[in-house]
């Protein structure tokens, strides 16, 4: 019979579980809510609650999203990206192009920058050639999650239960390290098997959506002029080399103060040619993002020079000083301590040169400036609305090959046991400060903070099950049903599949992993088929949005409807599971 104590932690849990998948209550508030409860109701004493924020695991989380970040500033990700999809004549090859790298990336980098990465990537290509972005944006959160199964790095799930085992060896017979190649036999081929599902099953598995909103419905247009760089990658490429950004068009082409009459694509770029576009607002930060292409006329100050710049949009208001003359005329520069990279007005392009434009009132710029500027500007009445533009940093593409020697020795560290995983990513994450590859500004940004409340909460109430007694009663449930080590290895893999779908995968695995220990000293066995299979079980999370973050992040810009997710995410979650259980005691014996 269980105690009182016991039935506050189900009760607080079931309620849990039911915020998590009902409510728009953020996973982070109702998880530490939840462990809040078990400390008032004296389950939990403040200390073992608060021991998850401390914990190894969630630490290395943290850490990780820096050095992904890293990475991802320099343009690394970004550069190749544009070489996935290629061109829209076979539809599978362009899947099949796009997911086997994605998901090789995936294996060593969080998933969610690289889906943040390339969602603006695939959309844009989306929309260029006509093809609708559901047939491939849920397609690029899948595969983030297979190829996260690869290695012991590639998702924060893997990082929490890595976290979880480290703090128990020593404790459990039998419970050992994973290393960050231990888990590859299993999760390579997962990964081989639900990318190939993904490519041959695609036009069944992903529908035809359109999101509610569409960029591409967007009239606005700005006017954007660039100068090619001297001595950058893009002197002597064709002009049509800077032709394939998606939603920008080259209007203008200057050489030697001249435009030229026609643009040949084979044109041969020369360093100081100045390009006019017609862009929208994402295209101008797809040009400001190419190597070679820095933003023209030349500036009487240097805003890139300084890794702070940031973008804003403004709108000229009535007070505004260069209303009714060029910004050439207005010295719109020095009086405004800002850049003005593009112009759009009323949906109409505006002819001519950028600095030779006349302001009119509505005009809306879109400004290169210091991160103080949107704050000091927002109730001035020379602009009637001001808005930084989200995630406009500039890359350092020079420092791309520092980056990627970075992380390759984080990875070999760790692979080689030079370095545990928390001890490779901390020098990597201090190496790519250090080294200007990442500001502190950007490192702070991209920690996901309410990813690493929600696992340390998570280890709180998975705690609480521990110190009640319940894993234990509910393992030997389990083992009343499950007579043999496999049976129980299955069991424990489908209901935290379950709950993964239900709540986020990082809670799924905190929660089953006190139950995967008790399970295996209840049938007698070694705990880590058990461990892993809660590993990977707890990363499955396709057939719903809410149980993974990379799922609810395609969402809105493919249109999805939540049977879309039930209809691609069922099949693969068996394929996934049936290898993974099929691959499990062969790697990992009982």
């Amino acid at each position: 019979m269980w105690d009182v104590q016991a039935v506050v932690v189900c009760a607080v849990t079931l309620g849990v579980l039911v915020a998590l998948v009902l409510s728009d209550a953020a996973a982070d508030v109702v998880l530490f809510g939840g462990l809040g409860a078990l400390v008032l109701a004296g389950v939990l004493d403040v200390k073992t609650a608060l021991a998850g924020f401390a914990n190894e695991g969630t630490f290395t989380v943290g850490l990780l999203f820096v050095v992904a970040a890293g990475v991802r500033q320099t343009g690394a990700v970004h550069r190749l990206s544009g070489l996935l999809l290629g061109h829209p004549d076979r539809p599978r090859l362009t899947l099949a192009r796009m997911a086997g790298p994605v998901a090789l990336a995936s294996a060593v980098l969080n998933n969610t920058p690289i889906v943040a990465a390339l969602l603006p990537v695939v959309t844009a290509w989306c929309r260029r050639h006509g093809r609708p972005a559901s047939q491939l944006l849920l397609p690029l959160s899948y595969a983030t999650i297979l190829g996260g199964t690869v290695t012991a790095v590639g998702t924060s799930t893997n990082l929490v239960v890595t976290g979880l085992v480290h703090r128990n060896v020593g404790a459990v017979p039998g419970l050992r390290e994973i290393h960050i190649f231990d888990i590859t036999a299993v999760g390579l081929p997962v990964a081989v098997v639900g990318c190939a599902l993904l490519v041959a099953a695609a036009p069944w598995l992903f529908p035809r959506r359109q999101p509610p909103v569409s960029t591409a419905d967007d009239p606005r247009e700005y006017v954007a002029e660039f100068l090619v760089q001297p001595r950058g990658p893009l002197v002597g490429r064709p002009a049509e080399a800077v032709f394939d950004v998606p939603g920008a068009f080259l209007l203008e082409l200057h050489r030697d103060g001249a435009p030229l009459a026609a643009i040949d694509p084979r044109l041969p770029l020369a360093a100081g040619d100045r390009l006019v576009f017609g862009a929208q607002r994402d295209a101008v930060l797809e040009l400001e993002r190419v190597g070679g292409l820095v933003v023209a006329p030349t500036r009487v100050f240097s805003l890139r020079a300084s890794p702070q710049r940031t973008l804003v949009e403004a709108v000229v208001g009535p007070a505004n000083q260069a209303l009714g003359r060029s910004l050439r005329e207005a010295r719109f520069r020095n009086r405004y301590r800002a850049v003005v990279i593009g112009i759009a007005r009323h949906a109409r392009r505006i002819e001519g040169r950028l600095g030779e434009v006349v302001l009119e009132l509505g005009d809306v710029l879109l400004l290169e400036t210091e991160p103080a500027w949107a704050e000091a500007h927002r109730d001035s009445q020379d602009f009637y609305l001001v808005s930084d533009v989200p995630d406009s940093s500039a890359f350092r593409h020079e420092r791309a090959p520092v980056a990627a020697l970075i992380l390759v020795a984080m990875v070999v560290a760790a692979a080689t046991g030079t370095l545990d995983m928390f001890r490779a990513a901390l020098i990597a994450a201090a190496a790519l400060l250090l080294t200007g590859c990442l500001t502190l500004v950007d490192a702070r940004r991209a920690i996901e903070w309410s990813v690493l409340v929600s696992i340390a909460s998570a280890f709180g109430i998975g705690e609480a099950f521990r110190v009640t007694g319940i894993d234990q009663a509910l393992a030997q449930a389990v083992t009343g049903v499950a007579h043999t080590p496999y049976a129980g290895l299955v069991a424990l893999y489908l209901a935290t599949a379950v709950l993964t779908e239900l709540v986020t995968n990082n809670a799924a695995a905190a929660l089953m992993f006190p139950f995967a220990l008790s399970l295996a000293a209840q049938i007698g066995c070694s705990p880590m088929p058990y461990v892993i299979a809660v590993m990977f079980a707890a990363s499955a999370s396709f057939s719903t949005p809410i149980g993974y973050q990379t799922n609810l992040m395609v969402q809105g810009p493919g249109g999805y409807r939540f049977s879309d997710y039930l209809r691609a995410g069922i099949p693969l979650q068996i394929a996934a599971g049936a290898t993974t259980l099929a691959a499990i005691p062969w790697v990992f014996p009982f």
